[in-house]
């Protein structure tokens, strides 16, 4: 193999849930620098991470490992029985199944490589054994302490060509639980890109609301784009639903290029909810009547926003205006729009004046008056008499004055 040509690595591993994160990054430098790589997964779930398509992917079934370790016992006999009589004496009998099958498909790989020091290594050791290639394994950290066969770890880390590990401590505790000698571990520390992963100023807008075409999301990307600034960024919360206003919001943020300043949360609630609303610099919900005639009531995200301290944008629909103060735009002005969100990324002072205003408008027209109200007249529909509220203590009153 000359300096320069493709390395194909045959990686034994675990996609569960997708891959581990750092797995995948580290799968992703090798093939971003000319590797082919073919994975053998001992589990396989969609996940946030999941095979990237020019990886060969070799899924495995009851009937494909039956077929498989029945034709290699008919083909080498002998082979097959040794390496099956060893792994009933270290209780690893599934490993070597599955380390059958995907032996069949490892063929053209260079090298084989087990991610974890567990079964994937057991695995990738009887691969080794059926076909005599090089086989290096990475361990992590809970195989030395939760390791599920010991004994077959340690045959198997004493068969690797080479052995790495993320830490200086793991390699100790391997020389002293295993008496792997050191000199035969590498200390790999775990990589990031520091191109991506970097500090970086981010003027963060906050949408939040069923994928629906009443609230906006295209105008507020067409917008987004026309700024044309990387220091924006777009959180959107919310999902789609079953409907005939339904926007695809992501293939809409894919198709106009800007997937590297949206990012989604899907829905949120709760504390997770409030702690976008907090962390955001602008809300904008670019409300307007959709293709069927459907409009707003009044938005709850944006008494939301403003109950949070924050800078409201928004469109001149229907009851908006009777609200929010400033700032407001026509419906589907993207011009307009663009002008305004660049109006509060230019001054944090009026950032923060619209925020303090928009948390006195939702005391003065969304507090709990208003279900009290609602409250009062189910309770006179009913014949009952008005609940009497007890009287707040000077603690209560003080602490009421402070939040509005």
């Amino acid at each position: 193999m000359s300096t320069n040509s493709a390395m194909h690595l045959g990686v034994v591993a675990s996609v569960k849930h997708g891959f581990e994160h750092f797995v995948h990054r580290e799968l992703s430098f090798f093939e971003s620098r000319g590797a082919k790589i073919s994975v053998y997964p001992t589990k396989f779930q969609a996940g946030l991470y999941g095979p990237r398509p020019t990886w060969n992917v070799y899924r495995w079934g009851l009937i494909s490992l039956m077929l498989a370790n029945l034709g290699t016992l008919l083909v080498r006999p002998a082979s097959y029985l040794r390496l099956l009589a060893e792994a009933i004496r270290h209780r690893a009998i599934v490993d070597f199944v599955l380390a059958v099958y995907f032996a069949g498909k490892m063929r053209d790989v260079d090298l084989i490589y087990a991610t974890f020091g567990d079964r994937k290594l057991f695995i990738a050791y009887f691969c080794k054994q059926l076909l005599d290639k090089p086989l290096i394994c990475t361990i992590h950290a809970y195989e030395i302490y939760e390791n599920p066969n010991p004994a077959m770890f340690a045959r198997a880390v004493a068969a690797c060509d080479q052995i790495t590990t993320v830490t200086n401590y793991n390699r100790e505790q391997l020389k002293s639980r295993y008496g792997i000698d050191p000199r035969r571990i590498e200390v790999v520390r775990l990589s990031i890109d520091l191109q991506t992963y970097r500090p970086e100023q981010k003027f963060v807008v906050l949408i939040v609301g069923y994928f629906a075409q009443k609230k906006g999301h295209r105008i507020l990307l067409e917008a987004l784009r026309k700024i044309d600034n990387s220091e924006f960024e777009l959180w959107v919360v919310g999902t789609g639903r079953d409907s005939a206003d339904s926007v695809d919001v992501k293939a809409l943020a894919a198709e106009m290029g800007l997937e590297s300043q949206v990012a989604f949360f899907n829905g949120l609630s709760g504390t997770a909810l409030r702690a976008v609303y907090h962390a955001c610099d602008v809300f904008c919900l670019p409300s307007h009547h959709d293709d069927h005639g459907g409009a707003e009531g009044f938005p709850t995200v944006i008494i939301e926003a403003m109950a949070c301290g924050k800078p409201v944008i928004s469109t001149r629909h229907v009851e908006i205006p009777a609200i929010v103060e400033q700032i407001l735009v026509d419906e589907k002005d993207v011009d307009g729009l663009a002008d305004a969100l660049l109006q509060t990324y230019r001054s944090a002072d009026l950032r923060e004046q619209m925020g303090e205003r928009n948390r006195e408008l939702a005391a003065e027209h969304f507090s709990h008056s208003n279900v009290k109200r609602t409250e009062a007249m189910m309770r006179a529909a009913c014949g009952l008499p008005p609940l009497v509220e007890p009287e707040a203590s000077p603690v209560e009153m003080q602490h009421e004055s402070l939040t509005t």
